[in-house]
């Protein structure tokens, strides 16, 4: 059996392991599992003894173990390691062991149990998940359900699988999973920037924990670092029904490193090109013998430079929580981040001339930055502190509340190109002619305050053949962003083929000096209902009020609009016995305009999203792996476009997206682990716009086919080699303007890694060979993808 259980102490549902070697009971064997929280303890042994243990963590919660190391039999191995706990063991009818406190001390909540395989981890939605195929989800349905229920596409990406490729950002995290443009504008190393689908993804923004991390829609937002988290949820498709306001794209959400009682602890030094070095610590256990107070301590600090000009890439990410479980109803998680980002800011948009055409002067180097070193930079200073509590009223009732409140300050100013200087005005195609560029300076100085409430009660009940899992939750959002950006001045031209820094940089007088206040509450409710662990019906709706608050301190106005939305969800899960799921679903979207009407002074309505999914998901028995397919149409509606014979905007725009994605996460064989993913998206276009020569054209790029494989082997001695191949086929660049098609491009990934019992050494390289790349082009602009890097990692783990 594959992992199908809902496994945490702090919900109290009742996990047996099951191991796949039996040990006759009769014989003696030897044990080595040491001191540590009861539910490790016993996870190990069952392993080692190869049984069939059944407990629930409910009861075993907080409870600690002094191991068992030495020759014993079965059962008295598992009295060994139940010593001085108050639990005792039995045996089933089935031959297995159960564990259970004794009747004085037994918890008040006997939930009925699951099994899931002594080689998979008690895996919950928000925990650790070891290897590279997670089975749980709180992403899709705020609950905790097995993958196989959701009806609506999802990956999981987990913190193994996000190391093993090497992956810094993350939008380098994302770069194997299915429809996902991960550089819909080249190499931005200060932005995560990505198109879901077809549809851009950086307004609103990610979610961190189910809580929104919402951008300013100008040029500042949250920054996320991959060694504080867990996993990394991709929820495609329009998701307002639960999130309140997005695009239709999709959701990203990041689950944060969590404390554990017996978890891992790591101390990982890197070097690398470009100057990187990082050294990195993630720490946790319990703060008492009862095991009530868990504390984790997840913290990096990197000196590093980037690819291009030497800039700096420094960054301090420090992440302190804490749990408090007073008893098996209970739980208080504190999540806290601080992070301070010292990084140069590079714009790789070179003209055309020299990188997706001919130029007499050759290809513009890749390395040649744009812009000053002593101007160009990103620096941010952010941190977050909130918390999640889940308490029990009833066995089948209970409330969950998540908050977070968070601050940024942003310092950014970066160079942009302008066109080609005209030295020789006699002959347009001279040389001379395509090497010297205008420049323009810009600059923003940010400043976000954010907060966000999620509260839900969730019911379990059982009406005949149908289980029910219901909730009804009620969501806010406030945030203030402040903004003094600058466009314009004046910078002296650069020649990109023999650059000379050191140039003065004059700003114009800010074009943007205001405050915007978004207030977002939505009230929303759900109910997934299960005929017989088979047929699963997932029905939802929401009604969100947003409103937004602008103040122009240039012009000395202020403007103030509230929308109103409705958006529903609905699918139909089939779960077959053989693990073969198949689904279909439909989903909406909205998200609120800034944008004025010249007809009457306010902004726009809300654009909306529409989406209908047909999929099925294949979980072989046995396995670990599952598969993935799914077709979809996609319709982005009312969003604003701008008509220039009239010189303003229209809010007549409409796109309509459709394609098919597959998906493949295995471990065919021991120590192999594969990853798979296909997108292929034949229509991207405008179905409907105020400029009629839009239609039938894509609004933003998108290649119709998109390909990533990742495999890697772990040998008997320790070894582990990994390799990644990554394609993108080509298209016709930004609004189909680029002078001629973009070239298809092909990626390589490597991993060389070495494990020892407490050690591991490990070499990862992405793109390989440093193939340059052009993943996006406009009509007169190019920008180039990312460069090889190379980096080498020791960890110390206990």
């Amino acid at each position: 059996m594959l992992a199908v259980a809902i496994a945490a102490s702090g919900l109290g549902m009742a996990v047996p392991v099951m191991a796949e070697s039996p040990v006759a009971e009769a014989n003696q064997a030897s044990f080595n599992v040491a001191p540590g929280a009861l539910s490790s303890v016993l996870n190990q042994l069952a392993r080692q003894a190869g049984i069939t243990l059944s407990f629930d963590p409910a009861q075993v919660g907080g409870l600690q173990s002094q191991g068992v190391a030495g020759s014993y039999s079965v059962e008295q191995a598992i009295r060994q390691a139940l010593a001085g706990t108050g639990c005792v063991v039995s045996r089933t009818e089935s031959g297995g062991y159960s564990v259970k406190r004794g009747a004085a001390e037994s918890s008040r909540r006997q939930l009925p149990a699951l099994t899931i395989s002594a080689e998979a981890v008690q895996e919950i939605a928000l925990g650790s998940v070891e290897g590279y195929v997670a089975h749980r989800t709180a992403s899709a349905t705020k609950t905790d359900i097995p993958l196989m229920e959701t009806p609506q596409s999802i990956s999981v990406l987990t913190a193994d699988f996000v190391d093993a490729i090497g992956s810094e950002s993350l939008a380098d995290a994302l770069t194997y999973a299915p429809g996902v443009n991960t550089a819909p504008w080249g190499d931005q190393s200060h932005y995560d920037w990505l198109y879901i689908r077809g549809a851009d993804a950086y307004s609103p923004g990610f979610y961190l924990d189910g809580l929104q991390l919402r951008n300013s829609g100008n040029w500042g937002l949250w920054k996320t670092e991959n060694y504080g988290l867990e996993r990394i949820e991709l929820l495609r498709g329009p998701s307002s029904t639960l999130y309140g306001q997005g695009g239709p794209g999709g959701v990203v959400n990041l689950v944060s490193k969590r404390p554990e009682a017996d978890g891992p602890n790591e101390i990982r030094a890197q070097l690398g090109s470009h100057n990187h070095k990082q050294l990195a610590v993630d720490v946790t256990g319990a703060l008492d013998q009862e095991g009530q107070w868990l504390y984790r301590v997840t913290g990096l600090l990197r000196d590093a430079e980037l690819s291009t000009a030497d800039l700096d890439n420094d960054r301090l990410f420090l992440a302190p929580s804490l749990t408090w479980q007073p008893n098996d109803d209970t739980r208080l998680t504190l999540l806290s981040q601080y992070m301070r980002e010292r990084t140069g800011a590079v714009w790789h948009g070179y003209p055309t001339e020299g990188t997706l055409l001919e130029n007499p002067n050759g290809d513009i180097p890749i390395s040649t930055l744009l812009g000053e070193p002593d101007f160009n930079r990103y620096h941010q200073d952010q941190w977050m502190l909130g918390y999640e509590f889940e308490h029990y009223l009833t066995d089948s009732l209970r409330v969950q509340q998540n908050a977070r409140y968070g601050t940024f300050d942003l310092d950014y100013g970066v160079i942009w190109s302008n066109g080609w200087v005209t030295q020789n005005e006699a002959d347009p195609a001279a040389a001379e002619n395509f090497r010297v560029v205008n420049r323009t300076p810009f600059a923003s100085d940010e400043e976000a305050t954010s907060v966000t409430v999620d509260t839900r009660l969730l019911a379990e009940t059982r009406l005949g053949r149908w289980d029910h899992t219901t909730v009804l939750g009620w969501d806010y959002q406030y945030t203030r962003m402040d903004v003094l950006a600058n466009y314009g001045g004046t910078v002296a031209p650069l020649d990109l083929y023999a650059p000379r820094y050191g140039a003065s940089v004059e700003l114009a007088d800010p074009f943007i000096n205001g405050t915007t206040r978004l207030h977002q509450s939505g009230i929303y409710l759900q109910n997934q209902a299960k005929f017989d662990d088979r047929w699963i019906v997932t029905v939802g709706g929401r009604y969100d009020q947003a409103s937004v608050d602008n103040e122009d301190f240039n012009s000395n106005s202020r403007s103030d609009n509230s929308d109103y939305e409705f958006t529903g969800r609905a699918g139909l899960v089939y779960v077959a016995d053989n693990g073969f799921a198949p689904y279909l679903s439909y989903s909406e979207s909205f998200m609120p305009n800034t944008t004025i009407n010249p007809e009457n002074g306010q902004p726009f309505e809300p654009e909306t999203g529409r989406q209908y999914e047909l999929g099925a998901r294949y979980q072989p028995l046995g396995h670990r792996a599952r598969y993935a397919v799914a077709a979809f149409e996609t319709v982005r509606s009312d969003y604003v476009v701008w008509e220039w014979s009239s010189g303003g905007p229209r809010q007549t725009g409409e796109n309509t997206i459709r394609g098919i994605e597959f998906e493949a996460q295995a471990e065919p064989v021991d120590n192999l682990n594969l990853h798979a993913s296909y997108s292929w998206i034949p229509k991207a276009d405008v179905t409907e716009s105020a400029n009629a020569a839009q239609v039938g054209k894509q609004d933003l790029a998108v290649s119709e086919h998109q390909v990533s494989v990742w495999s890697d082997y772990r040998l008997e001695n320790g070894l582990k080699l990994g390799l990644g191949v990554r394609y993108t086929g080509s298209n016709d660049g930004t609004k189909e303007e680029a002078p001629k098609p973009l070239p298809s491009s092909t990626l390589v990934d490597a991993l060389v890694s070495y494990e020892l019992p407490d050690w591991l050494f490990s070499l990862n390289v992405r793109n390989l060979t440093d193939r340059e790349t052009l993943p996006a082009c406009g009509s007169d602009e190019c920008y180039y993808g990312e460069r090889r890097k190379v980096v080498a990692n020791v960890s110390y783990r206990w």
